[in-house]
């Protein structure tokens, strides 16, 4: 359930540590612990903050999503899926959306759909749906996405098959897409997703 500032003052009180301060503490233990525990635990909480609404300025405020942008090229998939996660929460909101698309978003985000985690995969693709706009649409279903997607739609995982498939169908109308599924035996990598980590 989303918070509006008043309840969140009623719920912590006035002199309790502020959500602004506890999240900069968060992000603060990300940054100088060397335990790969503590960081995978950090960025979840991150991520849960990143759902709700009211927290959307703080974040902006503490660059949390530089952070989460940064983290996608990790090499922890762990890390990864929980960055995708609080990127796919945060560009619901306009502003977020406008500074992830101007940020170089589009290319980290897709290039997560070679991933084998399936909370990754499934979170690029949301996310990439969200990002669509006007502007951003065209580098969005791109040849590869589309490629990818159309891979993806014929995957034995149903949660993945279903969203490619509406990503394909709600959003790739008009750019080639049926011959692009012709010429799939030959152009799509052997990838559609059988077996998927599940951390």
């Amino acid at each position: 359930m989303f918070s509006t500032k008043e309840k969140l003052i009623r719920r912590t009180g006035q002199n309790s540590v502020g959500r602004y301060d506890f999240l900069k503490l968060l992000i603060n233990e990300f940054q100088t612990t060397a335990s790969k525990d503590a960081k995978e635990q950090v960025l979840a909480n991150l991520v849960n903050f990143s759902y709700d609404p009211i927290n959307y300025e703080y974040l902006r405020q503490l660059k949390a999503i530089d952070l989460f942008l940064h983290i996608l090229s990790e090499d922890n998939p762990t890390l990864v899926r929980f960055a995708i996660g609080g990127i796919c929460n945060l560009c619901l909101d306009p502003i977020n959306k406008a500074y992830i698309l101007r940020n170089q978003g589009v290319q980290l985000v897709s290039s997560l759909l070679n991933s084998y985690d399936e909370g990754t995969i499934l979170s690029a693709i949301t996310t990439l749906i969200s990002l669509i706009t006007p502007e951003s649409v065209n580098d969005i279903i791109s040849p590869e996405v589309i490629k990818c997607m159309i891979n993806f739609s014929n995957s034995t995982n149903n949660r993945i098959k279903n969203l490619a498939t509406i990503f394909l169908n709600d959003y790739c109308h008009g750019h080639g897409i049926e011959k692009m599924k012709e010429k799939a035996d030959g152009l799509l990598p052997r990838h559609a997703p059988q077996v998927l980590l599940k951390v």
